[in-house]
């Protein structure tokens, strides 16, 4: 028999660009949006009340203020991969379960990571400018630049996506190093520490899982460390690098090349990067891609099915 909207669990989505999942909800739940109040008292005192689990873009903060008063939640499920923007201990203490779509768009990243790579060292779009700027003639070329076989990257991070990169990077014929605060076995050389690593490296590619204790972990002495030859990518969160270090040394010219697809405050404003050399822009791109957005919301609909059928989670996210 079809369930009645009485029936039917209520469940809310808690950001605007998460609302193409709507209609897929729709079927089996009660849909709220959390953007739809403006008043957040509005909500509390009325869906709040009722709302079982919040379908979640996994880097937006989520309030404990808000949380505690939904009586009913259970589950926050994201349809990232991260969750940086929930507090996981706290949601654990307070009985809510927290999901996410672990591994599924490792490779759409990393994909994305060697692009950035490829792009900044080699000059791919600064060649482009130059050649639609009428910039290209016998008398003003481009100067040349290295390749990158030989060249060492280093990879902060070696979890699934940090894996990818340092495989396709070995591709290159680069020399491959890492750094996590935690061992693991690998075929790669794990450096003594962030700052030896960043030394050695003339690319650091970050792909740091984010969380309370490694905010700014690429400060200003490890963007120094890496000099102004060097090149720092980004495709982990914003919240890893200190931007305002990174834009002062890439103008100073003590760091050489920046490729970013995360940033502190997103959207990013333009104006932020408009004077700023030697830097390849995108907009948190590196994982949304049609073949990894239909598996994360196909992993975040199984985690809501599992949990509204007292089933083990799929993808629980440890405390």
């Amino acid at each position: 028999m079809p369930q009645t909207p009485i029936d039917k669990p209520h469940v809310l989505l808690s950001h605007e660009m998460l609302m193409p999942l709507q209609p897929l909800l729709e079927g089996a739940y009660v849909v709220h949006r959390l953007w739809d109040y403006p008043d957040p008292m509005t909500f509390l005192e009325g869906p709040g009340l009722r709302v079982r689990a919040i379908v979640h873009a996994g880097e937006m903060a989520l309030s404990r203020d808000l949380l505690s008063e939904m009586p009913q939640l259970g589950l926050i499920a994201c349809v990232s991969v991260g969750y940086d923007g929930v507090d996981v201990p706290w949601c654990k203490a307070h009985g809510i379960a927290v999901t996410h779509s672990t591994g599924l768009n490792a490779s759409d990243v990393a994909d994305h990571a060697v692009g950035l790579v490829l792009a900044a060292w080699r000059g791919i779009v600064e060649g482009d400018s130059r050649l639609r700027r009428g910039r290209w003639t016998h008398a003003e070329r481009m100067a040349p630049r290295h390749g990158l076989r030989g060249r060492k990257a280093g990879i902060v991070g070696l979890g699934y996506i940090g894996e990818a990169v340092a495989s396709r990077l070995s591709a290159f014929e680069m020399k491959i190093s890492w750094w996590g605060p935690r061992p693991k076995e690998s075929d790669y050389h794990r450096a003594d520490s962030l700052m030896a690593l960043a030394r050695d490296s003339d690319v650091l590619v970050v792909c740091a899982r984010p969380d309370a204790e490694n905010r700014h972990m690429i400060d200003r002495s490890v963007i120094e460390a890496v000099g102004p030859q060097g090149l720092i990518v980004n495709v982990a969160r914003g919240s890893l690098i200190e931007e305002d270090a990174l834009i002062d040394a890439l103008k100073s010219g003590a760091l050489g090349m920046a490729a970013l697809d995360v940033f502190d405050h997103e959207p990013t404003p333009p104006a932020r990067w408009a004077d700023v050399p030697h830097t390849v822009l995108t907009p948190h791109t590196a994982g949304a891609t049609l073949d990894s957005i239909p598996a994360m919301v196909n992993l975040t609909l199984e985690n809501l099915r599992r949990y509204f059928h007292g089933e083990p989670l799929a993808t629980p996210v440890a405390a």
